[in-house]
């Protein structure tokens, strides 16, 4: 039985979720989570918890990786698959948008954040969280540095004139975008000014679920 803890308080039904609370994907299901006030059993797996290599997990997921949601007998996984899911099923018209366009921009920005953004500040991440000093490898943080500022560019100057990245209201795409802005603005590097940056992740740090999800220190 894989040790677990128990957040959230307001559905009638459990959810589980299996993954650690300092993977980024998983926050980004937490987040959701919390945000719509659902309860749910987070199920420690990944990493140094183990389990994912499992018979049990594989046949959960047969990627091995994390976050996995149970929900009765459905299970999912891929993390923005999870969030479109839970925001469809218990926040329409809030977090999962009514107006096509508007769910489409949403959409388009947690695609981007997956794809594009997360890839390239991930070897930085990597090199600067999770290895000790004398493993690193500079030259993959320089290329991702680089990258990662093309990336917080192309953000910043969406952010100039809307307050979220769907327009006026906070939806599933700020989910997944709060999630690599905070990591990215808190990575150990010198990085180009970005007040529109700072100032969305300021605003999505004032959400109570942000806070409990979006893990700080980087780990």
């Amino acid at each position: 039985m894989i040790d677990g803890t128990l957040r959230g308080d307001a559905s009638s039904s459990m959810l589980k979720i299996y993954g650690r609370p300092n993977s980024i994907n998983v926050q980004k299901v937490v987040f959701c989570l919390d945000e719509i006030g659902l309860s749910y059993d987070l199920v420690l797996a990944g990493r140094q918890h183990g389990h994912v290599d499992t018979p049990e997990f594989r046949k959960m997921n047969p990627n091995g990786l994390v976050p996995v949601l149970v929900d009765d007998d459905f299970v999912l996984w891929e993390s923005n698959a999870i969030v479109r899911y839970l925001c469809a099923q218990h926040s329409a018209g809030a977090l999962w948008p009514n107006d096509l366009r508007v769910r489409a921009d949403s959409d388009r920005w947690m695609d981007w954040q997956t794809t594009t953004f997360g890839p390239a500040i991930g070897p930085a991440f990597y090199n600067l969280v999770r290895q000790p000093e004398d493993a690193r490898d500079h030259a993959a943080v320089s290329a991702s540095q680089k990258k990662g500022e093309a990336c917080a560019a192309i953000l910043e100057k969406w952010l100039g004139d809307r307050p979220y990245v769907s327009g006026e209201t906070f939806t599933m795409g700020d989910i997944a975008i709060g999630a690599i802005v905070l990591r990215w603005l808190n990575l150990p590097l010198e990085r180009t000014p970005a007040p529109n940056l700072e100032a969305y992740c300021a605003r999505i740090m004032e959400r109570p679920a942000a806070r409990k999800a979006l893990v700080l220190p980087l780990s």
